[in-house]
C-alpha cells in the first residue's frame, strides 16, 4: 500500500503533467537507479511522451496555448520551463534544485521508497493518466471548464463590461453561478463550502469577488474567516487570498476597535498556519480608495496573479488547494476546541441582498393594488414614495386639503400586508395641542406608573422577535397642526443615532429604563426605535398649521402633490383583482447609514452627485441655506437605490430630491433670495439664463409654467414649475416661501 503522502497526489488534477512527470521520474530510476534525477533527461522523456502519443494520434493534452500548435514543434526548453508546474504542483512529495538543475523527492519520501512503492507508485500513476485520457477520448476535459481562461476573461473583459448594462449581464451568470457551479466539483471542496461570486448588486462593483466560506464557521462574506479570490479595481491582478469578512465587526464596533482584531487574528493565523507560497505582508493593492486599507489590514496570506500572465489551471488549481488546506486547518482547530469567551460573534439575520429585479415589479403591483381601489396618483408618486422610504424611514407628505395624503399612506401599507387588523399599520391624528413628546411616546403618572403612547404601543410591538421581519407603517396625520418641532424633537434627535448592531439598525433609547418602575422597565426600558418602523406625515400648509424648521426638513423627503388632475375617473372594466403583497421588512429597511456604505460599489454616482450639489451649495451659500453632509448623503442613498432598483430616470430621481431636498430651504423677500432662484432654475432648465435681466421682472419666465410650455424641454421639469411658482409668489407678494399655496 502507498503511504500517505503519495496516495492523493492525483487527486486534483486539470491536467496529464503530474501523471507523466512522475512516470518520467521512475523510468529513469529503473534505468540509473539514482533518486537525483536531472531536469535535462527528465524533460526529455516527458517531452518525448507527449511526441510520441500525438504522433500516434492517441488522446493526450495539447501543449500550452500561444507557444507551440504541436508536441513537436515544442522545444526542450520550453519543456524545462513547463515542468515548474507539475513540480510546484507535487511540492508535497518533490524538490527542485536549481544549482544542480535536478529534481528529487523529499527526503521523508525518500525514506519510504523501496521497490514495491515504486511500483504501486507507477500503477496508480499510469491509472490515472489512462483514466484522465479515457475522458479526453470523450471530449469530457476538452469542453472542461478552464479557471486560468475564466480568470482571464474576467480580467480582460470586465472595465468594458462595467460601461454596460448590468442587468442580465453574461459577467454576472459567470460569477454567480458558473464558477460556483464548477469549483464546487473540486475534490478538494465539499458540502461544508458555500461558494459565492459577485459583480455587485445592482450596480457593477468595483472590486468582484468569488468567495469560498466553510459553512461551519461563517455564512457571509461580512464577517468571519474564508477564501476568496479579489480582483483589483484596475484589473491588473487577481489576488487568491486567506481573508477576514471586515463589514459587521466594523458596523459593530467602529475602524479602529475593528481594525486592532483585524491585526489579532491575522498574527494568530500566521502564528499558527503554514501558508506555505503565499504572501504574508499587507501589500495587497486592489484599490486607490480609501477601503484598501481595510483589504491590507484583514488580509492573512494571499497569492497575486497578474493579467497577461494567469498560470495555468495546473498550477491555479493547486494554488487553491493549499489555501484549501490552510483554511481546513484553521476550522478544524476552531470546531475542536471551545470557542473563547472574548472570542467576538456577530449575530446576523441570513436574508441575502435585496434583489433588484424583484422591486419595479413589486411596485407595479403597489400602483395596481391602488388605482383598483379607485384612486389615481401622478406619475411617478408611488415610485418616490418608495425610494424616499428606503433611504429614510421618515417621510412627509404635503399638499392641499383632499387631495389623498393620507389614504396614499393607508393604501401603500396595506398593499404590503400591513393593515390596522394586524396592528402594522397605525393612524395617529396629532392634536394641536400637543407640546412635548409625552403626546406620543407616554407618561408618568402620579403613582409613577408609565402610560405609554400610541407610538410607543406600536414600537414595543414591532420590537418583538417575531415582528422585526415585518413592516409597521405609522401615519401621523396633520402633523403639524401642533409644532413638530416640540412633540416630535425626541424622535428627530433619534433618527440621527442609527447604526449597525448585529445585523439590525438600531437607535439610541427614547425611554431611559432607569426611570421607570421595576414592572416597567421590562417592557418599556430602553425603548428604541426599530429598523421596521416607518413614520409618514401628512400636512397641510394654511392659516391653521406651523411652518417646518430646516432640523426637520433635514432629516425627511417632503413629497408634495398639490398639482392635481380631476378628470380622473374610476375603470369601467373590471381588471383582475390584485392581491396583497406580504412583504418582508427588506423590502423597504434602509441599507446604507453612512457614505462608506454606498461608496465601494457606487463611487461614481457618489461623486457625479456630490458635483452637482457642490455646485447647488454655491448658489445657496448667498442666503446660508446650503446643505450639510446629512442632506449630502440622504441625496446619494436615494440615487444609488434609484440607480439599483431602476424606477425612475437619473434626472427624474434628481429632479425629485431637488424638488424634496433643496427648494424647501428656500424663502424670503429679498433679492439674493430671486437670484439664487433664478440660479436654480437654470439647473432645473439645463440652459443659462441672463439672471440680471430678470432681477427686475422674471414674469416672463414664470408666466410659461402657467400652461406647462416651460415642462417641455426642462432637464428638471419638477423643480422648474415650483421655482416658477416661487418667483410668482415672490414678485406678487414680496414673500416666497416651498410652502404657499
Amino acid at each position: 500500500m502507498l503511504p500517505n503522502e503519495l496516495s492523493n497526489i492525483f487527486r486534483s488534477k486539470q491536467k496529464s503533467y503530474k501523471m507523466v512527470l512522475v512516470l518520467s521520474l521512475i523510468d529513469e530510476y529503473e534505468e540509473n537507479h539514482n533518486l537525483v534525477f536531472p531536469l535535462n533527461k527528465i524533460a526529455e522523456r516527458f517531452l518525448t511522451y507527449y511526441r510520441h502519443h500525438s504522433s500516434a494520434e492517441n488522446p493526450v493534452d495539447a501543449p500550452p496555448q500561444r507557444e507551440a500548435s504541436s508536441w513537436n514543434d515544442y522545444t526542450l526548453a520550453q519543456t524545462k520551463t513547463l515542468l515548474k508546474t507539475p513540480i510546484n504542483a507535487l511540492s508535497s512529495i518533490l524538490e527542485f534544485n536549481n544549482d544542480q538543475q535536478a529534481i528529487t523527492f523529499k527526503s521523508s519520501i525518500t525514506n519510504e521508497l523501496n521497490d514495491k512503492v515504486i511500483q504501486e507508485l507507477k500503477e496508480y500513476a499510469l491509472n490515472e493518466l489512462d483514466s484522465y485520457n479515457n475522458q479526453l477520448t470523450s471530449n469530457e476535459i476538452g469542453a472542461a471548464f478552464s479557471l486560468q481562461n475564466t480568470l482571464t476573461e474576467i480580467l480582460n473583459s470586465y472595465l468594458h463590461a462595467k460601461t454596460q448594462t448590468f442587468a442580465s449581464h453574461p459577467l454576472g451568470v459567470l460569477f454567480r453561478q458558473t464558477i460556483p457551479e464548477q469549483l464546487r466539483k473540486l475534490p478538494f471542496i465539499d458540502d461544508n463550502y458555500k461558494i459565492q461570486g459577485s459583480i455587485g448588486q445592482g450596480n457593477w462593483a468595483n472590486i468582484p469577488w468569488i468567495a469560498i466560506m466553510d459553512k461551519r464557521i461563517t455564512g457571509t462574506t461580512q464577517q468571519g474567516q474564508y477564501i476568496v479570490y479579489l480582483f483589483s479595481e484596475d484589473m491588473r491582478n487577481v489576488y487568491l487570498t486567506l481573508a477576514q469578512g471586515v463589514t459587521l465587526p466594523i458596523k459593530e464596533w467602529g475602524r479602529k476597535e475593528a481594525y486592532q482584531y483585524f491585526e489579532q487574528k491575522v498574527t494568530e493565523m500566521r502564528d499558527q498556519l503554514p501558508l506555505e507560497s503565499m504572501q504574508k505582508d499587507d501589500n495587497i493593492q486592489l484599490t486607490t480608495s480609501g477601503l484598501g486599507r481595510d483589504y491590507q489590514v484583514s488580509t492573512v496570506a494571499y497569492m497575486r496573479y497578474d493579467q497577461g500572465s494567469i498560470p495555468n489551471d495546473e498550477q491555479l488549481l493547486a494554488d487553491l488547494e493549499n489555501v484549501m488546506n490552510n483554511y481546513k486547518l484553521y476550522v478544524d482547530s476552531l470546531t475542536q476546541e471551545p470557542v473563547e469567551e472574548n472570542e467576538p460573534t456577530f449575530e446576523y439575520e441570513e436574508l441575502g441582498p435585496l434583489d433588484p429585479l424583484t422591486v419595479s415589479p413589486r411596485v407595479e403591483q403597489i400602483k395596481a393594488f391602488i388605482e383598483q381601489r379607485g384612486f389615481h396618483y401622478p406619475t411617478g408618486l408611488i415610485e418616490n414614495l418608495y425610494l424616499s422610504l428606503k433611504t429614510k424611514p421618515f417621510v412627509i407628505l404635503a399638499g392641499v386639503s383632499g387631495t389623498g395624503k393620507t389614504k396614499l399612506v393607508k393604501l401603500f401599507a396595506e398593499a404590503l400586508g400591513a393593515i390596522g387588523s394586524n396592528h402594522q399599520f397605525t393612524l395617529i391624528p396629532v392634536r394641536p395641542d400637543w407640546s412635548d413628546p409625552s403626546d406620543l411616546l407616554g407618561y408618568k403618572d402620579l403613582s409613577g406608573a408609565f402610560r405609554p403612547g400610541r407610538l410607543a404601543e406600536v414600537l414595543v410591538d414591532a420590537s418583538q422577535p417575531e415582528n422585526q421581519h415585518k413592516p409597521y407603517f405609522i401615519c401621523l396625520d396633520e402633523m403639524n397642526l401642533a409644532r413638530v418641532e416640540y412633540y416630535f424633537s425626541d424622535l428627530l434627535s433619534i433618527i440621527e443615532t442609527q447604526e449597525w448592531n448585529n445585523n439590525r439598525i438600531v437607535t439610541s433609547p427614547l425611554i431611559n429604563q432607569d426611570s421607570l418602575r421595576s414592572e416597567d422597565q421590562s417592557i418599556y426600558g430602553d425603548l428604541y426605535l426599530p429598523d421596521n418602523v416607518y413614520l409618514i406625515g401628512t400636512v397641510n400648509m394654511d392659516e391653521t398649521t406651523h411652518p417646518f424648521s430646516k432640523k426637520v426638513l433635514d432629516r425627511a423627503n417632503t413629497i408634495e402633490f398639490n398639482y392635481i388632475n380631476l378628470q380622473q375617473y374610476p375603470n369601467d372594466h373590471r381588471a383582475e383583482q390584485q392581491e396583497v403583497i406580504v412583504a418582508e421588512n427588506q423590502f423597504l429597511r434602509s441599507e446604507y447609514l453612512q457614505l462608506v456604505d454606498v461608496y465601494r460599489d457606487y463611487s461614481d454616482l457618489v461623486h457625479k452627485t456630490t458635483e452637482k450639489l457642490v455646485k447647488i451649495n454655491h448658489i445657496l451659500e448667498e442666503i446660508h441655506a446650503q446643505v450639510g453632509f446629512r442632506i449630502r448623503d440622504s441625496i446619494c442613498f436615494y440615487m444609488v437605490y434609484n440607480q439599483r432598483f431602476q424606477l425612475l430616470t437619473e434626472d427624474e430621481a434628481f429632479d425629485l430630491q431637488l424638488l424634496q431636498k433643496i427648494l424647501p430651504r428656500v424663502q424670503g423677500s429679498s433679492l439674493s433670495v430671486k437670484r439664487v432662484l433664478l440660479q436654480l432654475m437654470q439647473g432645473a432648465l439645463g440652459k443659462s439664463l441672463v439672471v440680471n435681466d430678470l432681477i427686475e421682472d422674471a414674469s416672463g419666465l414664470y408666466q410659461k409654467w402657467s400652461s406647462s410650455q416651460g415642462e417641455e424641454d426642462a432637464r428638471h421639469p419638477q423643480t422648474g414649475r415650483k421655482i416658477a411658482f416661487m418667483l410668482r409668489r415672490l414678485e406678487e407678494d414680496g414673500f416666497t416661501s416651498y410652502w404657499l399655496s
